[in-house]
């Protein structure tokens, strides 16, 4: 039972994960918490429903489909929402805006798909195989390989490529690397776009594992991958992957083993326990600023 519960979480964590590296992406180069970003995972799992639904797409090209839609979506928030408050405000500001992004996205869903849940048409034959005790679905073993893939994948991206290392310079001091010659905007602008494109892939997923896509489910899940976000570290990539499988884990297991009227209280409990104990997080460094 405690196997199959396992499997059950990491399952869900792993997209917990992809949507919570859009958060610390946004956040290690602008400081900035992007609370627009459950809605662009909203946003992805319809797309990848209309393709599916209206071109006959399979489960790959709805899922490169979303993803380079919400690429495009993500920088335009940035360019329109985001860009012309930097530097010129407080931080607030920004927030705000995006809080209104987060509404305008949801409330156009609605226009647009009314607020019934829509389902995903069978596009793959499930086969579920057994390993001891452990019941393993051909579509888990997708969703994990695919999330994994993803994952490596940015984090070669940012440690190997020039690309990579204008991100991790601009982390570091936006104006140093202004002078150094890096094209600021167009390295902010590319990080919406990684971030956005990892979050949809997370939203076709679910969508598919949970036949369930309504336009206000980037809510809750946005606040539990920003919980994931600050459990793992916020700016840390590798944290936000740790923090969020850690959360799937946990969160599906307090339903298993306590009641699921439990299981959006756990993530917000483990915030909250994060923000008292080690507010860095697992992976996080503490930073002393000079008075």
């Amino acid at each position: 039972m405690i196997w199959q519960q396992l499997l059950n979480g990491l399952t869900l964590g792993s997209t917990y994960a992809l949507i919570a590296l859009g958060y610390t992406m946004v956040y290690g180069i602008i400081q900035l918490i992007n609370f627009a970003h459950g809605e662009i995972y909203m946003v992805g799992a319809f797309v990848g429903l209309f393709l599916v639904i209206e071109t006959g797409a399979n489960i790959g090209v709805a899922l490169l489909g979303a993803m380079a839609f919400c690429m495009v979506l993500g920088m335009l928030v940035e360019i329109i929402a985001y860009r012309p408050l930097r530097g010129k405000s407080s931080r607030l500001s920004a927030i705000i805006s995006a809080i209104g992004v987060s509404i305008f996205l949801s409330t156009l869903m609605v226009l647009i798909a009314q607020t019934n849940t829509r389902r995903y048409p069978e596009v793959i034959n499930i086969v579920t195989y057994e390993i001891g005790p452990v019941h393993v679905s051909s579509l888990q073993i997708i969703i994990l390989l695919v999330a994994a893939l993803l994952m490596v994948g940015l984090q070669i991206m940012v440690q190997k490529t020039r690309v990579g290392k204008a991100m991790r310079a601009c982390s570091q001091d936006l104006a140093a690397s202004y002078l150094m010659g890096i094209n600021v905007n167009r390295i902010i602008s590319f990080t919406f776009a990684i971030g956005s494109a990892l979050a949809a892939a997370g939203g076709v997923m679910v969508g598919i594992y949970y036949n369930a896509v309504w336009p206000y489910m980037g809510t809750m899940a946005g606040l539990k991958a920003f919980a994931a976000a600050v459990l793992g570290g916020i700016g840390s990539i590798p944290g936000a992957m740790i923090g969020g499988i850690t959360l799937g884990i946990l969160e599906i297991l307090g339903v298993a083993y306590l009641s699921s009227s439990y299981k959006d209280a756990i993530a917000f409990g483990i915030l909250i326990l994060v923000l008292i104990i080690r507010p860095q997080g697992l992976l996080g460094k503490e930073i002393s600023k000079k008075v």
